[in-house]
């Protein structure tokens, strides 16, 4: 593992974090928080069949009711234009995304809006819905992939016709897009192998599990100005959103964050807000909308089921010569699984010439699904690493040994084509090797399992505005909803680069209006690229600062450098003057030229990928299937840790999500396609009682294209995690459980009724 020497005062360090007591005392104030004075109940009615066209919604009655302001369809929104937009990997569809807010032709899953209301108190809202008419033709439904692909499957949209593929298909089909990558010669790939492994693996959809729900406000003036209070995981993002739903301007509307209790991708859609907003409209006040938590589980996105084929060949000396994979995802309801990322991030840490992957974007009645942790990589890893463990044993290589040996280096061949940008994954491996737990002996009924995860990383738009106050204090404010530490890792950064304490930095996350442009706080891309902007920024503030000490000076700025804090005549300076200290310069600002302060906007490049290994020991009971993880530790490469605390933090949080993806979480539905477990009694997550401490090892391979070397840290810690608990529970059971979740009933009937097969 490489060794990493931090000249760092801050960088690295564990500061208090800002959000820390407004949190713990209860002031922070979240999404549900915000009331303005006269604010009305918003409710959404919903629909409560799986699929059904929507023949008629006559709302008369509940406009009728005494107490109610407001009520909604479709109809108060405007028609969008059929059309996908944006990079091939994030595709957007406005058609697609206003339907879900609100159903128009069909309903196409239990709990799809079909209409709302604004009312003078929660219960008349409610029973305003209860007068809402709906004349529903049911349908025959689809719920799960394997099924949403045959042949006679029932379809959500008679006309589409599966995009990507060529010859373009005659029939409509379930299936939204197919995608696919290959390098090498696949078939020549295979012949070189001595053993082959092939298998079949399936996925439940899981939700994210956020603790705090969908909650919004709108208000409305009379101009068209509009104003939200949301808890999302980006407000400009929600901006865009309704703007294009609602056909209000970009610029006559304000979106403020509220705190947000959790998000882990799944707040970065809009359900709420357009509702909020147009029926805040219609009535003249504010309008606040809040799901309950049945209504989260039941119309919130959660991450996408799946079945995967997969196919790996290696010679005996441990080379893979070939890697296949076809992946086929749900979406939801209308087109838009990570399936892409799922074929790019599958074998994406090793150095395979000849591979191919295949996805298949495939719509059935559940909720559209949205991003959770590293989208689509966790699915397909689960697949992936499970193979490897088997063809590991069959060739008689020790399972590290055997992924450090096919490790992917810089400009080693990636499936899209291009080459691999950086290293840091051997090092992860190899920090696993070399850990004290790694070779400890097991007992009875117990096994251990390891795995490594990838995921791509992000950057993109990010703006930040940084001042000086008159005291000396700084202020860096950023749009980046702060859900991992990033007001921290900003304040860090800023005080590192000024030469300052921690304590003298304020770092806020301000309105739509007040900073520029960000994208969502999502994909690994905050702390690296609204790190950036911060910190060019306060180079700019630095830049000034030296051009108000020469002016004092009397002295060309080239005189003038910038060191630990303060303004420092430079080697060419021969003058005496005796250094500046920022807050001496901050009280001499409207003496030398004004407020001193700037801001960046920038669409950062250069991020780095993620890599993370990991192993876990556990302990299954052959009477009842239960599964106790003894033991688990994560490696991941950080690039540079800003706050090893929240980097630490972070890994354990993904680690516990993969457990409870890999044991327990699944969505059910009953045979009317209704979804039986909308609850955390029936959902189960895991709780402390279920979980072992969760060692980290924050391996440090800087990315050279930040100033700090900040590699993405929020999503690789949950992608091997599955594949570990499988791996660790074949080698405790001799049973290959190649179904997510691996739970109690599924795992007690592999130990009572099937042979060991493959492991």
């Amino acid at each position: 593992m490489n060794e990493v020497k931090k000249p760092y005062k801050y960088v690295g360090t564990n500061p208090v974090r800002p959000d820390g007591v407004p949190k713990v005392t209860g002031l922070a104030k979240f999404g549900n928080d915000y009331r303005l004075p006269g604010t009305l109940y918003g409710k959404i009615l919903r629909s409560p069949h799986a699929h059904a066209r929507i023949k008629s919604i006559d709302i008369s009655k509940a406009e009728a009711l005494p107490g109610v302001q407001a009520v909604m369809t479709a109809a108060d929104l405007p028609e969008q234009e059929f059309a996908y937009v944006g990079a091939a990997r994030v595709q957007i569809n406005m058609w697609h995304m206003s339907r879900n807010v609100m159903a128009r032709e069909k309903a196409l899953y239990e709990g799809h809006a079909v209409a709302a209301v604004a009312a003078n108190s929660q219960s008349v809202a409610e029973a305003a819905c209860d007068l809402i008419e709906v004349d529903y033709e049911v349908l025959p439904h689809v719920i799960d992939v394997e099924a949403a692909v045959a042949e006679d499957a029932p379809l959500l949209f008679e006309d589409m016709i599966t995009r990507d593929v060529d010859p373009v298909p005659t029939k409509p089909s379930n299936i939204a897009k197919v995608v696919g990558f290959e390098i090498g010669d696949i078939a020549e790939g295979f012949a070189q192998a001595d053993e082959i492994v092939e298998k079949e693996y399936r996925t439940a959809a899981v939700h994210q599990g956020y603790i705090e729900p969908h909650a919004t406000l709108a208000r409305s003036d009379a101009d068209g100005q509009v104003e939200l209070w949301s808890a999302s995981q980006g407000h400009f993002q929600i901006r865009n959103w309704v703007s294009n739903i609602c056909g209000i301007p970009l610029g006559d509307i304000k979106v403020n964050p509220a705190e947000i209790g959790g998000g882990f991708g799944g707040k970065t859609v809009v359900y709420v807000e357009p509702v909020a907003v147009v029926l805040s409209r219609k009535s003249g006040h504010p309008v606040r909308v809040n799901m309950t938590r049945d209504e989260v589980f039941k119309a919130s996105g959660p991450t996408s089921g799946a079945y995967m084929k997969i196919k790996i060949g290696a010679k005996k000396d441990g080379t893979i010569t070939a890697a296949e994979g076809d992946y086929y995802y749900q979406a939801g309801a209308f087109p838009g699984s990570p399936v892409m990322n799922g074929c790019l991030c599958s074998y994406a840490t090793y150095n395979i010439p000849n591979q191919k992957t295949t996805g298949y974007d495939v719509v059935s009645n559940r909720p559209k699904v949205a991003a959770y942790r590293a989208p689509g990589s966790p699915i397909s890893n689960f697949a992936v690493e499970s193979t490897l463990d088997i063809l590991a044993k069959k060739i008689g290589m020790e399972p590290a040994e055997f992924r450090l040996k096919n490790a992917i280096h810089t400009g080693d061949p990636m499936v899209a084509g291009n080459s691999m940008s950086h290293e840091g994954y051997s090092e992860t491996v190899e920090a696993i090797m070399n850990h004290p737990d790694y070779k400890k002996p097991l007992g009875p009924n117990q096994g251990r399992g390891m795995a490594s995860g990838y995921w791509f990383n992000g950057a993109g738009e990010s703006g930040a505005t940084v001042f000086v106050n008159a005291d000396g204090t700084v202020t860096a404010a950023t749009g980046s909803p702060d859900i991992g530490g990033s007001r921290a890792s900003m304040a860090i950064m800023a005080a590192e680069t000024l030469g300052i304490p921690y304590e003298q930095v304020r770092a806020t996350v301000n309105d739509t209006t007040s900073v520029p442009y960000t994208h969502v706080t999502g994909g690994s891309r905050v702390t690296y690229a609204s790190g950036m902007a911060v910190v060019n920024a306060t180079n700019k503030v630095i830049n000034e600062l030296r051009a108000r000490a020469a002016k004092i000076w009397d002295v060309d700025v080239d005189g003038v450098e910038w060191e630990d804090g303060h303004a420092k005549p430079s080697s060419s300076n021969v003058g005496d003057f005796e250094p500046l200290s920022l807050a001496e310069l901050a009280a001499k600002a409207n003496a030398t030229g004004g407020p001193i302060g700037t801001s960046e906007a920038l669409s950062a490049g250069g991020q780095a990928p993620g890599f993370s290994t990991c192993f876990c020991d556990v302990e299954v009971d052959p009477d009842t299937g239960k599964v106790t993880i003894l033991r688990f530790v994560l490696a991941q490469d950080a690039g540079t840790a800003i706050h090893k605390g929240y980097v630490e933090g972070q890994m354990q949080g993904g680690v516990v999500q993969g457990i409870g993806w890999a044991l327990n979480e699944e969505y059910i539905y009953d045979d009317q396609g209704r979804l039986t477990n909308a609850g955390f009694l029936d959902y189960r997550i895991p709780v402390a009682s279920d979980l072992p401490n969760i060692d980290t090892i924050v391996v440090e391979v800087p990315n050279p294209n930040h100033p700090f070397g900040v590699k993405g840290v929020g999503e690789v810690c949950i992608c091997p995690t599955m594949a570990a608990v499988a791996n660790a529970i074949a080698d405790a059971t001799g049973r290959r459980m190649e179904e997510l979740p691996m739970s109690p009933p599924k795992l007690l009937d592999a130990l009572d009724n099937r042979d060991g097969g493959e492991l």
